[in-house]
């Protein structure tokens, strides 16, 4: 069951870019401006999480859904991909109501 919520998470990432795709909304419209904009938020919160971690407020609990890889000390691979999805979600929404 280690892999349940990153399996989760990257059904939910092919959901969105299968929804970006079909409307044309960020990647599959002007893909150079999408990969800068999710960039610089991924870039934001990962700042955000280190800074986080490093004051003592973050910290990795234990999970059975998880696979327990870190990236950094109390940084799990999963939350990588959970600020992808939420900024994907985020530029979706805001392309969606922009058309």
């Amino acid at each position: 069951m280690g892999f349940v919520y990153l399996a989760c998470l990257l059904f939910s990432l092919t959901g969105l870019a299968l929804a970006d795709w079909r409307y044309k909304l960020a990647l599959f419209y002007d893909a150079r401006r999408t990969v800068k904009v999710i960039g610089a938020g991924m870039i934001l919160f990962l700042v955000w999480d280190v800074l986080g971690i490093v004051s003592g407020i973050f910290f990795t609990g234990e999970s059975r859904y998880d696979i327990g890889l870190l990236i950094l000390p109390e940084l799990p691979i999963e939350e990588v991909f959970f600020l992808l999805l939420l900024n994907y979600f985020t530029l979706l929404i805001w392309r969606a109501v922009q058309k």
